[in-house]
């Protein structure tokens, strides 16, 4: 075996900056120490006069929780990489000898993010620094929700009972370890999508009705940009059309238009949006055990081209970070569907970037 020479570690670097190292990209475009002040704000450590060793810098921190979103990593996996990829200690500015932050550290950071609701704050402050780059929420807006699975709960009949009228089972009452390791605020719903065509041809009558456990990601994209602006953390059984009138919609948009499909339209949030002077392209629903007349059809295929884009930003969390709740209640749920929405307009900033250089 070749013995180690003293410029190898940067020879390899350099070999992964020309194959394309995402992480040093985020590093040249994104200025992590935005986020110092809220996450300062949110962890509220003391002066250290009690003595003790030092917290970790909380930009290397939150930096660490970038990089778990992005590779869909547990705890544990994370301090692994961390010593383990170049890339990795790259990213964070961390020499073979420094002091890497374990699994339990990483999990007491998130959690002391978690519990003090920071993760809003620190979606603005990023939303804040797109603005100032000069992506203003701009042609409109475009909202949507998605399902993001969590490990099912095998619980009975009654248990289910009791938890969707926000009680405790009885059962669980003397055993506070299973109800910290239960689930109490994720659904299930069920996820209607079109049945596959068959080998004849032809297509089955009815669409198939698949169940699912979890959380639902409601998000609003500007349309020029596609950069999520609005977002919110429900339960999987939430009805998407109501979180339209609870703060889904960017006043800031320099446009009015707002696009959805029909699990949008209401007579309720027709009005809301009237009142707060937006112009409603919704889809247009089918009229109950009636033909869809013509020009109804005709304006929902004029307005469908616009909400697809919105598509693309639940594709890139689910293929590219595998958004899933690994976690448990909706305190934390929210948390990791949070800084999967930060990491998107964090990758969505790089390409149109990219994009502006190599005009």
């Amino acid at each position: 075996m070749k013995q180690a020479g003293f410029f190898d570690v940067e020879e390899r670097l350099a070999r992964l900056s020309g194959l394309g190292d995402q992480l040093e990209a985020f590093s040249r475009t994104v200025d992590f120490e935005v986020f110092r002040p809220e996450l300062e704000k949110a962890l509220a450590y003391s002066a250290g006069s009690k003595g003790g060793r030092p917290p970790f810098d909380p930009v290397l921190m939150f930096k660490i929780l970038v990089i778990q979103t992005l590779n869909n990593l547990s705890d544990e996996r994370t301090e692994y990489l961390i010593n383990d990829r170049l890339s990795f200690m790259r990213f964070l500015v961390l020499g073979l000898s420094d002091r890497v932050p374990d699994a339990k550290t990483i999990w007491l950071f998130r959690e002391r993010l978690t519990q003090a609701g920071a993760i809003e704050r620190l979606f603005d402050r990023f939303d804040a620094t797109l603005k100032n780059a000069g992506y203003l929420p701009m042609s409109g807006q475009i909202l949507n929700a998605t399902l993001v699975a969590a490990p099912k709960q095998r619980n009975t009949n009654a248990e289910k009972a009791d938890l969707r009228a926000g009680r405790i089972p009885e059962d669980w009452q003397d055993k506070p370890a299973k109800v910290s390791h239960k689930d109490r605020h994720a659904r299930w719903t069920l996820k209607f999508t079109k049945a596959k065509r068959q080998d004849d041809g032809t297509m089955p009558s009815s669409d198939l009705a698949i169940p699912s456990f979890g959380y639902k990601s409601h998000v609003s994209i500007d349309r020029k940009y596609r950069f999520i602006r609005k977002w919110k953390t429900t339960d999987a059984a939430a009805s998407d059309g109501a979180r339209l009138r609870e703060g889904l919609l960017d006043k800031a948009n320099t446009a009015s238009s707002v696009w959805a499909d029909t699990a949008y339209r209401s007579k309720a949030n027709e009005d809301f949006m009237e009142k707060q002077g937006f112009v409603s392209k919704v889809h247009r629903k089918k009229p109950h055990l009636k033909p869809m007349p013509l020009h109804i059809q005709r304006s929902n295929a004029g307005k469908s081209v616009i909400p697809s884009r919105v598509e693309h930003v639940f594709a890139d969390q689910k293929s590219q970070m595998g958004l899933f709740v690994r976690t448990v209640g909706i305190t934390r749920a929210t948390m990791r569907i949070g800084l999967a929405n930060i990491v998107y307009n964090m990758r969505r900033f790089l390409f149109l970037e990219r994009i502006s250089a190599n005009a």
